[in-house]
């Protein structure tokens, strides 16, 4: 009975589970693969409909509290949570106008959040690449 001896490094356990091209990262994905931990906390603090409803209202501007406090059904301290979460977050900035805080989205806040997403980048070039090609059912007479 004949062996085949297989010569290269030695499988680690990632590898294994991999087909052998793809272990050294032919296949286009990345050796190792990030830690998700912190695109899940930005998801998880936009995960919710007051601090989306605030992130649509700063999408315009900067606003303070006052006029944050119009768009959302909530108590001024609920408001106050919401936006620490967000700020802790870094989506948001605060600037202090004697005694008013004005809230401001923060200007990498998009890119982070399309960066937190997996395969942001194969999404967007993927559902590009649809909506540019014809369908096959109307290239048919």
């Amino acid at each position: 009975m004949t062996q085949l001896l297989k010569i290269g490094p030695k499988p680690t356990k990632e590898s294994a589970d991999k087909p052998s091209s793809c272990a050294s990262g032919a296949c286009g994905s990345a050796p190792t693969p990030r830690d998700p931990a912190p695109a899940l906390d930005l998801l998880q603090a936009i995960a919710d409909p007051v601090r989306w409803t605030v992130l649509e209202r700063l999408a315009d501007g900067t606003h303070c509290v006052c006029d944050l406090q119009a768009h959302v059904d909530v108590s001024n301290t609920l408001l106050s949570y919401h936006l620490r979460i967000l700020r802790d977050a870094g989506l948001v900035t605060t600037s202090r106008r004697g005694r008013w805080v004005d809230y401001t989205l923060a200007t990498d806040a998009l890119a982070r959040l399309t960066e937190a997403l997996p395969a942001a980048s194969s999404l967007v070039s993927g559902s590009s690449a649809q909506a540019s090609s014809p369908s096959p059912a109307a290239a048919t007479p």
